[in-house]
Formats: structure tokens, C-alpha cells, sequence
């Protein structure tokens, strides 16, 4: 039975424990050849700290008798670098400084962390320090600088891995931006000890004893802040090259996947269906402009395969709870102006471009009141929450949401920001009842006296076909029954939603869906508000306006289903819908 290293990031136990790997010691040329002072960016739970603890474990001096044991059966252990278990390795994690206090207490509980870290280094490495090291607990920077001392009366040098650089930035982004904010500034800004941290770093990096530097972390939020006392670093995470250094291809994953489903006693069938879940919850990364590959998140694929493992089931939530943090920075970016209007976008695969992306932002942007297109574009991509998508005739970078369980993050944010929380129950019941009989009339009639309600007058401005799409895929949206796309690409159509059974569950007495949405301002229907509000759905069906929109919304669904149908592995149990919204007022719906 295979291992699956669930929530676990050290190289050493995985390797030798015989956990599944997937390798990638082969980057590790490249990352040598790129340059000695890295920087390595990408979302939370991908993979990071496996990385830096693969490079800990190649480069460690003290590891040399077990270089074979660890790496010989890896495509680096087959045609290893000169450099191989030739450094002192030190790794700093900020993600373990505590953020809580003021702006000195969390200076004090860096220094903590960096002076722990040398002390466990000097005990690590004394049969080969000919010098000790000494601790000052108010100063981590003349503790540092000790430690260079010892090291350079050896025949070795440092390496230097630093993980979630940008700690400190996150949480005044995420967790804590509306207590103290100046408590940050003074840490990421002027002589803050964060700056004057990596001023030491560079200053050791100049020929007093450190060598290589590896950083990892989520954005580059405080590069601006770092230039100028650590301005020598390249970033590698654009690179084409190193665009798989995290994640994993699909190719990697189908030989465990059909062992396991052979453990299981799957049929190749089943396995196609795990193949196409796992497909649409957890791939569609693509972190490189120049790249077309295209990356799962392992931490959600170790998830799916170990629970597939113990139950011989498919997991019922594909969201691992481990990562819902990442709802607070959907959170942080629709409380920006004009930040909704970017998730509505995303969420219905509109354009969303770039020229470039914003890779220099400090502590004064996360802090100022105005955030441009481009700057929550680039954060919502570095958060992972947002993926490359190729490019534009005009060179610019296009964005899209990558796959299913981020897609829910979105809906889920946009559901409790404009649902009660005293009517997210009745709606949850009133989705289910529709999944069930395909009857959408108690869902647009909580549209017509509810609903409707949070929008104000100036949004009808900007109403049509689109808002109205978002306000239904929020309240239907469920990822437990099903695969659910906005504007599904079918031969070169776009249907506007789509609701397809999760292969695992299509035994259950439930309809696949194609849901079709044409919107009717005001003026179109000559009639006012009141109007509208006092008129009888026979005589809403009676207008002439409506019924054509109705039968344009017929003929794209008739066409959609064939194409659908034919294009499904699976023999689908459609419902064809078509919704016409008139303003905000009435909505009138009609099975194909």
C-alpha cells in the first residue's frame, strides 16, 4: 500500500519512511545554475517547504554519508552537481513568528526564532565548528554575525533557506489589517528588524561567509520594501523552466491513481471518472507566461488519492479544510473598490488582462485606500486564486479562475456577502428541491422578493445578462452533486451555465442542467417599476419582448444539448432552462 505524505514536508522522513514522491531533484541543476540569491514564489500549501527541505538535505555537509540513501534512486542521485553536501545549511521559517503584540514584540519574537535557529545549528554542526557561536538575545543580527565568524574558519560556507519571507505582509493583508497596521510598517519599513534582517543577509552574502540564499513565500509584497537592504535576489517564479518545481503534471499522478483504483478494485471506467474529478476540482495552474503546462495542487491531490486510499470512495468535499484560509483573501480583495467587480468577472469567465504583473508592492499599497485593476489581478495570481490563461494579439497576460474548488471559494464569498445568514438555509433547500425536479420557481421568486433587494439603483447601470447569471450561479452553486461551469465551452459555443452530476454521483435522483440567461432592461419593456411588480406571470409570458427572448434562449439550448451531450463521456440527464430577467424586478422561466 502506498504512503501518502498528507501534510508532511520533511524530505528526510518522506525518503527514508518511503513515503510517495514526486521527484523533482532534477531542478536542482537549475537552480544552481540560475543563481546563488533566489527568490521563489508560489500559494499557500504547494509544496515549498518540501522544496527547501529536498535542498537542505542535498547540500548539508553533515548529511554526506547518506547522500545515496536519499537521492541515489532520484534523477539527481544519478548525475549529482559538484556541490552536493557541501554547505552548512540554516533555514529561517517566519511563518513560525508569532504576529501577535506591537511592532517591538514581534521584533522580539523574530529575533527569538533567528537566535533558536543558530542555537540549533551550532548543536547541529559543533564536531565541525572549530569556533563556537554566541547568542545574544536582544540581537539577532550580532548573533548572525557570529555564526558567519564560525563558518569562515571552516573549509565550508552557508546556505540560506528562508521560508514565507512575506509572513508578516499576510497578515496585515489578511489577519490583522484593521488593528495596528502601523506595528507592520515599522517591521517591513526604514530600520524595521525585518529590513534590517535581510540587510544582514546581504551584507554576509558579500564574501562573509554565505554563499546561496533560497526564498520562498506567496507574493512579492515587501520586495519594494527589501530593495534597498536586500536588493541582489533574482526571481525565478515567472521562470518557464521552474513552472513545475511545485505541483504535480497530470502524468504523474495516473500510474498512482491506477494503483491505487486497483487496490480498490475499480474498473478502468471508475478510474476515468476519479481522473475527471481531480481534473476539474484541483488542476488548471499555470504559473509561467511562456509555459503550457498545466499543474495540479499537490496538497489536494494527497488529500483526494489518501482518502480514495482508506474508503475506496471518492471524498465527498474536495475542499480540504486546510486551505480555507484562502477565503480571507478573496475576503481582502472584494472589500477593495471595484475588488467585487473583478471576482464577478472572474467568476464568470470574463476577460481579465494585463500588460505585466505587479511583482513590487510594499506596506504603503497593501495600507492606501486605492487599489488599481492591476494590482488585485496580481494578487489574486499570486494567491493562487487566480491562474495564467496564455495571451492576448496584444501580448497581454490573461487570467482565469483554475479549477473547481477555487471557483467555490469565489461563489462562497459572493453568497455571504449578499445572502442573510437567517435565509442561506431556505435557499440551500430550495437549490435542492430544483436539483431533484428541475423546478427553478421558488429559487426566482426568492429572486423577485429578495434577492434583488441588495442591489441598489445605480446598479442599473451596469445590469444585464451577467449580474443576472451571477445572482442564480450563487444560490445554486454546489460542488457536492456537482461539476458546475460558467460560460462551458461546447465545440466553440458558450453555454452560460452548466450543471453536471459528479460522476460518483450519478446514481442519485438528480438532473444535469444547461441554463440559458437573457436579461430585459426597463426601457425595452416600455413599462415602469410598478408596473412590472403588479403584473401576472401570464402576462409577463404574453409580452412580445419576452417571448422572443425565450425562443432565441430555446435554440441555443437545443444546440448546447446536442453538442453537450455528445461531447460527455457520460449519457447526461439534461434540463434545458431558459431565465429572462426584467430589471431587477421580475424573473420568468421556461423548460426546453
Amino acid at each position: 500500500m502506498i504512503k501518502f505524505p498528507y501534510g508532511l514536508c520533511d524530505f528526510y522522513r518522506i525518503q527514508t519512511n518511503h513515503y510517495f514522491y514526486v521527484d523533482r531533484t532534477n531542478h536542482i541543476r537549475l537552480i544552481e545554475d540560475y543563481g546563488n540569491q533566489l527568490i521563489f514564489l508560489r500559494p499557500r500549501r504547494f509544496g515549498k517547504s518540501l522544496l527547501l527541505s529536498m535542498l537542505e538535505n542535498y547540500y548539508d555537509v553533515a548529511k554526506a554519508d547518506e547522500f545515496e540513501k536519499l537521492f541515489g534512486h532520484l534523477a539527481i542521485g544519478k548525475n549529482p552537481t559538484p556541490l552536493h553536501n557541501q554547505y552548512f545549511v540554516m533555514k529561517w521559517d517566519f511563518s513560525a513568528v508569532s504576529p501577535v503584540g506591537d511592532s517591538q514584540q514581534i521584533g522580539q519574537n523574530l529575533t527569538d526564532h533567528i537566535n533558536e535557529r543558530i542555537d540549533n545549528f551550532a548543536d547541529y554542526y559543533q564536531s565541525i565548528l572549530s569556533r563556537s557561536i554566541s547568542i545574544y538575545p536582544e540581537n539577532a543580527q550580532a548573533s548572525f554575525q557570529s555564526l558567519l565568524t564560525a563558518v569562515q574558519k571552516t573549509p565550508y560556507r552557508l546556505y540560506l533557506l528562508i521560508d514565507e519571507y512575506d509572513n508578516f505582509a499576510n497578515e496585515l493583508m489578511i489577519g490583522h489589517r484593521k488593528e495596528s497596521p502601523s506595528r507592520y510598517q515599522t517591521l517591513l519599513s526604514g530600520e524595521g528588524a525585518v529590513k534590517a534582517l535581510f540587510k544582514a543577509v546581504k551584507f554576509a552574502a558579500s564574501g562573509h561567509g554565505l554563499e546561496r540564499v533560497f526564498i520562498t513565500g506567496v507574493s512579492p509584497v515587501v520586495l519594494t520594501d527589501m530593495s534597498s537592504g536586500y536588493n541582489v535576489a533574482e526571481n525565478i517564479y515567472l521562470r518557464h523552466e521552474f513552472n513545475d518545481l511545485c505541483g504535480f503534471l497530470e502524468t504523474e499522478m495516473v500510474e498512482t491513481l491506477n494503483q491505487v483504483a486497483k487496490e480498490c478494485d475499480f474498473t478502468e471506467h471508475q478510474v476515468q471518472q476519479a481522473l475527471q474529478l481531480m481534473r476539474s476540482f484541483y488542476n488548471g495552474y499555470c504559473f509561467s507566461p511562456k509555459s503550457k503546462e498545466l499543474i495540479y495542487n499537490p496538497t489536494l491531490v494527497l488529500y483526494f488519492i489518501k482518502s480514495f486510499q482508506q474508503d475506496c470512495e471518492f471524498p465527498n468535499e474536495m475542499l480540504d479544510e486546510n486551505l480555507v484560509m484562502d477565503r480571507g483573501k478573496l475576503t481582502y480583495i472584494s472589500e477593495l473598490s471595484k475588488g467585487e467587480q473583478v471576482i464577478v468577472q472572474a467568476i464568470n469567465n470574463e476577460p481579465l488582462t494585463l500588460m505585466r504583473l505587479a511583482n513590487r508592492f510594499g506596506v504603503e499599497d497593501m495600507l492606501s485606500t486605492v487599489k488599481d485593476t492591476r494590482f488585485m489581478i496580481s494578487l489574486l495570481y499570486y494567491f493562487g486564486i487566480l491562474t495564467l490563461n496564455g495571451e492576448t494579439e496584444l501580448g497581454e497576460f490573461c487570467f482565469k479562475i483554475p479549477n473547481l474548488v477555487v471557483r467555490s471559494l469565489y461563489v462562497e464569498r459572493l453568497f455571504d456577502k449578499l445572502l442573510p445568514q437567517e435565509e442561506r438555509e431556505d435557499v440551500q433547500l430550495m437549490a435542492k428541491h430544483f436539483y431533484q425536479t428541475g423546478d427553478l420557481q421558488p429559487i426566482c421568486d426568492f429572486m423577485e422578493q429578495h434577492y434583488f433587494k441588495v442591489f441598489d439603483n445605480r446598479d442599473y447601470r451596469i445590469a444585464n445578462e451577467l449580474t443576472i447569471k451571477t445572482a442564480f450561479l450563487t444560490l445554486l452553486f454546489d460542488e457536492l452533486f456537482y461539476i458546475v461551469d460558467s460560460e462551458t465551452e461546447v465545440e466553440k459555443r458558450y453555454a452560460d451555465l452548466t450543471f453536471i452530476i459528479r460522476p460518483e454521483r450519478r446514481s442519485l435522483p438528480l438532473h444535469d442542467f444547461i441554463i440559458e440567461f437573457k436579461y430585459l432592461g426597463l426601457k425595452e419593456m416600455g413599462l415602469s417599476s410598478e408596473n412590472l411588480r403588479e403584473m401576472r406571470v401570464n402576462e409577463l409570458f404574453a409580452c412580445a419582448s419576452i417571448k422572443q427572448k425565450l425562443a432565441e434562449s430555446k435554440q441555443q439550448l437545443l444546440d448546447y444539448q446536442t453538442r453537450l451531450q455528445s461531447k460527455s463521456g457520460e449519457k447526461l440527464r439534461l434540463q434545458l432552462i431558459s431565465v429572462v430577467a426584467v430589471g431587477f424586478e421580475r424573473v420568468v422561466w421556461q423548460r426546453v
